[in-house]
């Protein structure tokens, strides 16, 4: 039965762009024709469901189902086809991103991508199927955001490069989470401090009683994330009202500051504004690849292409710490790369608008929604960053997400590692929280504990 979150959130929508069809644009859904080829041709959330001409991308069967514990590798007799490295770079440059051509200029005695034999191993829940096949004749981008659809994949045929990261945005993650992770901003020499933090997040129709039309109007899903060690940091807490239509209500945001032991608005948690405890190193939209609003950009479908992507990671999932992280970059041994189609995306700061980074390029997993790699460029046009998201499909919980996130800073020579989880305990998808949960006077109770 569909859930009235997206009834009202739509209706709401609708009436909002009635009135303003003169100035928003609005892209249609695809054709029941197209839609027919869910599940046929394509996979249920859009995936071509055939592999390549040469077989090294194999058909789609359903993906992974069966129960993978933590810290287990349902690959680990399997050994690299073959590895990449500086020296034999050009052979394999068009299965490369320029931002990946890039880690092994920068990095060039030291780098090298380990290749295996490709997994289709994405699997998603019956529900997210069903709802996807029917988003597909409803949804639409109104005034820069998703409409007219039922919690997740909402453009399974894109059309645009904007539905596109409104499908990564949207993308099935679980209804909620919960976790224990570290991230480090590690330097030059290879030198890091773990800032080990809790953090969680639930979709309003997954809340304790429902989903509420008053409270709810709007809202994408609810985060929080506490600090909990180095001391220095430690009790700081971060609470976002994800918004789904951030052009006409901005993300909400609040930070408990254990140091002034008080909570305040925090606007500057979005765009280019700084990441929690990143040390400079990302911006809060890097967070999860790219997440918040889309104005600032022209985003550009390129197409589809085969690409060497960061996929399976279950070795890079289940190391120590200090086995994976080094100077430069993460320790190859511990990364696993297969070749997947993803879909491109050129992402172009719109003149007049205001980002440290003047272009993006996404790439984006056919198979989960997930933007796998991102090549941040500056202002003169140089590839400045590159980010890689380690796929992991979780099977517990019927969930594709990753492993972890790295961003590379190739003009300082520093990197960030984000969402690592392999010395903390298993991720809560069973989580359960109340609205009352995400009040800025919840946040100062739950911080003074």
């Amino acid at each position: 039965m569909k859930q009235q979150v997206f009834n009202l959130r739509n209706l709401t929508c609708a009436i909002f762009s009635t009135l303003a069809v003169t100035s928003f644009n609005t892209q249609a859904a695809v054709s029941e024709e197209e839609a027919h080829l869910l599940g046929n041709t394509l996979t249920p959330i859009g995936a071509e469901k055939a592999g390549n001409a040469d077989g090294s991308i194999p058909s789609w069967e359903g993906g992974l189902t069966t129960v993978i514990e933590k810290g287990q590798n349902p690959f680990s007799d399997e050994k690299p086809l073959y590895v990449i490295t500086n020296a034999n770079k050009d052979q394999y440059k068009d299965l490369l991103s320029p931002g990946q051509i890039a880690l092994f200029n920068k990095y060039s005695d030291t780098y090298s991508m380990p290749v295996y034999q490709s997994h289709r191993t994405a699997a998603l829940p019956q529900k997210i199927y069903d709802k996807a096949k029917a988003n597909a004749l409803t949804a639409t981008v109104k005034n820069g955001a998703a409409a007219n659809f039922d919690e997740a994949v909402p453009f399974p045929i894109p059309k645009t490069g904007e539905e596109v990261v409104w499908n990564h945005l949207l993308r099935y993650r679980g209804g909620t989470a919960s976790r224990d992770i570290m991230q480090a901003a590690v330097q030059s020499n290879g030198d890091y401090t773990p800032v080990k933090m809790s953090d969680e997040f639930i979709f309003p129709w997954y809340m304790k009683g429902g989903f509420d039309p008053k409270k709810d109007e709007n809202i994408l899903f609810y985060f929080k994330q506490q600090i909990k060690s180095p001391a220095r940091l430690t009790g700081t807490t971060l609470l976002v009202h994800e918004t789904l239509d951030q052009i006409s209500q901005p993300r909400l945001a609040w930070i408990y500051n254990s140091g002034q032991r008080r909570v305040r608005r925090a606007p500057q948690v979005a765009y280019d504004g700084p990441g929690t405890a990143a040390d400079g190193l990302r911006t809060s939209d890097n967070y999860d690849m790219f997440n918040g609003a889309t104005d600032r950009y022209d985003w550009k479908l390129v197409g589809k292409k085969e690409l060497l992507i960061p996929y399976n990671s279950f070795e890079f999932s289940s190391v120590k710490y200090d086995d994976l992280i080094q100077a430069g970059h993460v320790n190859p041994e511990h990364t696993r790369y297969e070749k997947h189609r993803v879909w491109v995306v050129e992402a172009t700061l719109k003149e007049g608008e205001r980002h440290i980074y003047a272009k993006r390029t996404l790439f984006v997993d056919e198979d989960t929604w997930q933007i796998s790699v991102v090549d941040h460029y500056d202002g003169r046009g140089e590839i400045w960053r590159v980010a890689e998201a380690h796929a992991l499909q979780y099977t517990s919980a019927t969930v594709p997400w990753s492993a972890g996130e790295i961003i590379h800073d190739l003009q300082s020579g520093r990197y960030i590692a984000m969402g690592l989880t392999n010395e903390e305990k298993p991720v809560n998808f069973e989580f359960q929280a109340s609205h009352k949960d995400y009040t800025p006077s919840a946040l100062r109770r739950n911080a003074k504990r």
